[in-house]
């Protein structure tokens, strides 16, 4: 078949064929299942999806998803940002829109990829300490920011989540030099993954991971309870809703029908 052929039958143009050929785009999910359609192969170009996906990511962050697959629990203090595993999908293109990506949606897909991970009886115990900052750095749109925030207080019925907020009244926190993930490996070392501009550094010796966790114990001692932290959040929520003249009771069913329509579309 020629690449405008192809294109008609996925239903895209051939010059799109021909940039996924030369490795120039990266398909979407949707783009690999037609192909499974046009070809009969079964499911393979599914199957290969996962691995293509990640290199849309970059460079320096592709190994943290072999990590993140790897680890039997993910404990986390973010900053600045909310953790890719907990974003809804509209709140992560909004965060990912401002890197003027090449192919935003190719990016938007390998991170709600990686998502997968939390799903089954191997998902990994997770923790997450956010600092109030990352919750009131807010994209455009506060419908977007409100789902966002109910996603976070879903997770207090999830059994393998924990999330904490590190409020401006703890004052200074302890980790003033940034992010970092602890990851405990179902096999080999334990890691300390923190990112830079454009680089990424790994630890696995025994003695740095020690210090990791030591300063995650002090975050997670100065940050709000899980019950408490679900108050700030929901008060948040509250605070969005507020200059637009919507009582609590009616943003909150609000809330509660964006979410769930997020959520039935995988967001």
């Amino acid at each position: 078949m020629s690449q405008q052929d192809l294109g008609k039958a996925l239903y895209c143009s051939g010059a799109l064929v021909g940039y996924i050929e030369a490795a120039k785009r990266y398909p979407t999910l949707e783009f690999a299942e037609r192909c499974d359609d046009v070809f009969g192969t079964g499911g393979f170009f599914v199957r290969m999806w996962p691995l293509v996906s990640r290199f849309v990511l970059p460079h320096a962050f592709r190994h943290m998803v072999d990590f993140e697959a790897g680890a039997t629990a993910i404990r986390t203090y973010q900053a600045q940002a909310l953790y890719g595993l907990v974003q809804t999908e509209d709140f992560a293109r909004a965060m990912l829109a401002p890197g003027r990506h090449e192919d935003l949606d190719a990016a938007l897909a390998a991170r709600m990829e990686r998502q997968s991970i939390l799903q089954g009886a191997s998902a990994p115990d997770v923790w997450v300490v956010i600092d109030e900052a990352a919750l009131r750095r807010r994209p455009v749109g506060g419908e977007v920011m409100c789902v966002q925030l109910q996603r976070l207080l879903d997770y207090r019925y999830d059994p393998k989540m924990v999330v904490q907020v590190l409020p401006f009244s703890a004052g200074i926190p302890v980790s003033m030099d940034g992010s970092f993930t602890l990851l405990a490996m179902d096999e080999g070392a334990d890691l300390v993954y923190s990112e830079g501009v454009g680089t990424a550094q790994v630890l696995a010796h025994p003695d740095e991971f020690k210090k990791a966790c030591f300063r995650y114990d002090l975050l997670r001692a100065a940050a709000l309870s899980p019950e408490d932290s679900c108050e700030l959040i929901a008060s948040l929520m509250e605070e969005l809703w507020a200059p637009r003249g919507v009582s609590p009771a009616t943003a909150a069913v609000r809330v509660a029908s964006a979410s769930s329509v997020l959520h039935s579309v995988g967001g």
